[in-house]
């Protein structure tokens, strides 16, 4: 389903080149949970924005369900995205004016679906994220995990191909972190989403079944010293 071969990414900064990826040939099968892991500026928050579509590789190819997304234009890429990724992020990214049920319906507004389909979409996904009684609130009203489950109800309404979270659990407390890693991976397991994290958590990493170790913009080995690295 993703399969780079022999990614590179450079940012030009001033005179200098910066290489933030190198060389990173990698293969995610339809249905795994994978979660990437790395000291803070080893690339894996950039190998996230690859595999998500929200940047393009300097050299090297993507394939995404079988299209070469290496070279689309911005509108190409925001069309694969809006239909095959859901994101999920540690701050949550909800608009404070709008309730939790009108967050969800943002991505459909995007895809075109009309207005009785989005809002019966959007009631089953926070249905099925445990939050029925809570549509009608704004996030200032609702606890770290409610704001969460609100992101990942809204990363599913699409029903898109692959969940992508960048350090989901880090704004939340441990109870509450366990609860939304449950989530995954009952949507991993229950639906067969692709499920991809990036998190220095150990812990969070756990809940995988395969772990990617990035440093200095390459995979690498597991080994001790990259386990348990904190941001």
């Amino acid at each position: 389903m993703i399969v780079l071969e022999s990614i590179t990414k450079t940012y030009v900064l001033g005179k200098e080149s910066v290489n933030v990826l190198n060389d990173i040939t990698l293969t995610i099968e339809q249905g795994e949970f994978v979660a990437i892991m790395g000291p803070s500026g080893s690339g894996k928050s950039t190998l996230m924005n690859m595999i998500g579509c929200l940047d393009k590789p300097t050299a090297g190819n993507y394939f995404l369900s079988g299209e070469n997304v290496s070279h689309y234009n911005e509108n190409e890429l925001a069309r694969v995205r809006n239909q095959s990724i859901g994101f999920v992020f540690q701050q949550f990214h909800l608009l404070p004016r709008l309730s939790a049920l009108k967050n969800v319906e943002l991505p459909m507004i995007y895809a075109g679906v009309s207005k009785s389909e989005r809002q019966a979409r959007a009631e089953e996904a926070l249905m099925k994220v445990g939050l029925s009684d809570r549509m009608d609130h704004l996030p200032n009203a609702l606890s770290g995990g409610q704001k969460q489950r609100v992101a990942i109800a809204r990363a599913i309404v699409n029903k898109p191909k692959i969940i992508l979270a960048d350090e989901p659990t880090g704004a939340l407390d441990s109870k509450t972190s366990i609860d939304i890693m449950e989530q995954f991976r009952e949507l991993n397991e229950e639906e067969g989403v692709t499920v991809i994290i990036v998190t220095h958590e150990s812990e969070v990493a756990e809940y995988a079944k395969r772990t990617i170790f990035v440093r200095d913009g390459m995979i690498q080995i597991p080994s001790a010293s990259i386990m348990g690295v904190s941001e």
